[in-house]
């Protein structure tokens, strides 16, 4: 069961020990200089996410409307823009450009299409709510989004080190992290003051149509992400092991009928495609950012 386990796990970042093989005999999926970048990658976007996360904790933490989202609205537009809330937005919009641009450079991925949707939706609220001074609300939502995605990275770098015990309580825990998050306190806490509070406190004006659009988007993609993640959940209670990542990390290329036939031979199961984020954000971007 172990063995099933890590052997299908291995596709999702492309290291297993098949791939190694066909690489030397010639039958290429992933190289050793591909492997060794996405673990670069991999390894900054941890740090990022943790440092970006902490920073927003501790600015957030002394700040009035972290306790009481009315005070997200309260002298509304008349709210001053503080070196920190600068430093928070800053940093935040230009990772997310990164991983706008990032995504034309690297191999393009089978979750091209709702990645892209996700970084432009970030991008979009970002500077929309920086713009329009909707920076208290904005710190909240970004701050939420970076709570789970820190978790994901260090799951993929366990996983990279082969310490699979390690990698699997993480991927637990950032599941419960992301379910609590993106479906329990961003719907009834986020959208909670953007849609009602808001409209009592401020009344509807003609940018709040589009604030509150963007931010349903993400909601949607939440939704899309974490029945993604419950599947694989569910696979592993019923089957014993996890079957290869239905949001895929694997190149949609002319390698893709070697990931398929190795993804068979591993798990004894064939899987959908499906797609990912990541938060990102929210990016998100989970496994398949890789």
């Amino acid at each position: 069961m172990r063995k099933g386990w890590r052997a299908c796990q291995s596709n999702w970042t492309g290291t297993s020990e098949k791939s190694n093989a066909g690489f030397a005999n010639g039958g290429i999926r992933t190289s050793p200089q591909r492997s060794l970048n996405s673990v670069k990658a991999c390894r900054w976007r941890f740090t990022f996410y943790l440092c970006i996360f902490c920073y927003g904790i501790r600015f957030l933490w002394s700040s009035p409307w972290f306790w009481d989202t009315r005070q997200c609205w309260h002298s509304y537009p008349h709210q001053p823009l503080t070196s920190g809330l600068y430093y928070y937005y800053i940093m935040e919009l230009a990772f997310y450009w990164s991983l706008m641009f990032s995504q034309f450079t690297d191999i393009k991925r089978k979750d091209f299409l709702i990645m892209f949707v996700h970084h432009l939706a970030t991008i979009g609220l970002i500077t929309f709510s920086y713009i329009n001074n909707m920076v208290r609300i904005g710190t909240l939502v970004m701050c939420l989004h970076d709570a789970s995605d820190f978790l994901l990275e260090a799951a993929k770098l366990a996983n990279y080190a082969k310490y699979q015990r390690l990698c699997d309580t993480l991927f637990v825990i950032f599941s419960a992290v992301f379910m609590v998050t993106r479906l329990g306190i961003y719907p009834f806490w986020i959208l909670n003051t953007t849609l009602f509070e808001s409209w009592e406190m401020i009344g509807p004006y003609p940018s709040w149509w589009l604030f509150n659009g963007l931010l349903l988007i993400l909601q949607v993609l939440h939704v899309i992400w974490s029945y993604l993640i419950a599947r694989i959940a569910f696979k592993a209670l019923i089957r014993g092991k996890v079957t290869k990542d239905d949001r895929s990390d694997v190149e949609s290329s002319s390698e893709e009928e070697d990931v398929n036939t190795n993804t068979k031979s591993s798990c004894g199961n064939s899987s959908s495609n499906g797609a990912n984020r990541v938060n990102g954000h929210m990016g998100g971007s989970y496994w398949a950012e890789e």
